[in-house]
This record gives structure tokens, C-alpha cells and sequence, in this order.
């Protein structure tokens, strides 16, 4: 939907980045397109977000394609940023972009909250029962080099350790 939407508004080039998120800067193809940009070109996005979701991401952009003579352009916003109209609308998108970026985070905090406080675990499952790390006490103990004893576990000795400490 959006490589026709940018084919049918003339785009010649259409980075993709596959599987990435708008979020961060750090796209293989994004960058391409950057350093292929020179003055004179217009850079198209489906939607605004495609460009990035943070407000000062997205300034620091703009900004240098102001500088560099470079238009941009958002389909679904209706946004070009050669015009002042343009530009404030721009500005006001990529407040509400950050904003709903926030409440996200927010959200997905306060899942994460309420499902440790139901008792959810995250993370990865421990390596050792409290029973194996009983064991794992007494051999050490009884003079079995720590070594030996993380090998017969199948672990390794800073798994060994960090059980021993808890």
C-alpha cells in the first residue's frame, strides 16, 4: 500500500527497510537514502512516522534538509515542508507522533507492572532449581573444586557463582 501510493506520486527511488522500526535512526536503507539526498531533491514518506517518531529526531531531519536544499513531503498528512503552511503543520504532527509514542511506552510500562504484580516472571527461566544449587552448596563444601562441579551441572562457573550468592 504505501510503495503504490509513493510509485503513483512519481517517487523514482523507494528505500525500504524491511522489519525496522520508525523509532530509531539506525536503518541500513534510511541512512542510503540520506547520503544520496543532495540539494534540489524531495524526499516522500507514506506518513510522517516512516521518518522517525521522535519530535527531535525528526526536527534534527528537517532541519538538515532545510540546510541542505532537500524538500520533504508526507502523502498522508498532506505536509511539504517548502511551504510555511506546511512546515507548522509538520510541527504539529510530530507532536502528536511523540505523544502517542509516549503513551505507548507508558502502556507497555504499566502491562509490565501489572503482570509482575500479578506474579508474571519475565526474562529467562533460572538455569538452576533451588535443589540443584542445595547440591551445588554441599559439593563446594566438601572440598570439590568449583570448576568441576559447574561442568557436572552443565553450566558455566559465573552461573555457578551468581547461584551461590543468592
Amino acid at each position: 500500500m504505501q510503495r503504490a501510493a509513493l510509485k503513483k506520486h512519481g517517487c523514482k527511488k523507494i528505500f525500504t527497510d524491511d522489519g525496522q522500526s520508525g523509532a530509531t535512526t539506525n536503518r541500513p536503507e534510511f541512512q542510503k537514502c540520506l547520503k544520496k539526498l543532495a540539494t534540489g531533491d524531495s524526499l516522500t514518506v507514506w506518513k510522517l512516522d516512516r521518518l522517525g517518531r521522535s519530535l527531535r529526531d525528526l526536527i534534527i531531519i528537517l532541519d538538515d534538509f532545510k540546510e541542505r536544499g532537500i524538500k520533504f513531503r508526507s502523502l498522508t498528512e498532506n505536509i511539504e515542508t517548502d511551504t510555511p503552511t506546511g512546515r507548522a503543520m509538520w510541527q504539529m504532527i510530530g507532536i502528536l507522533a511523540e505523544l502517542e509514542r509516549s503513551q505507548i511506552k507508558e502502556r507497555t510500562q504499566a502491562g509490565i507492572a501489572a503482570a509482575k504484580a500479578r506474579g508474571v516472571r519475565s526474562g529467562r527461566k533460572k538455569k538452576l532449581k533451588p535443589y540443584q544449587v542445595q547440591q551445588i552448596r554441599k559439593r563446594i563444601q566438601s572440598g570439590e573444586a568449583p570448576a568441576d562441579v559447574a561442568e557436572s551441572f552443565n553450566i558455566g562457573r559465573s552461573t555457578l557463582y551468581r547461584a551461590l550468592a543468592i
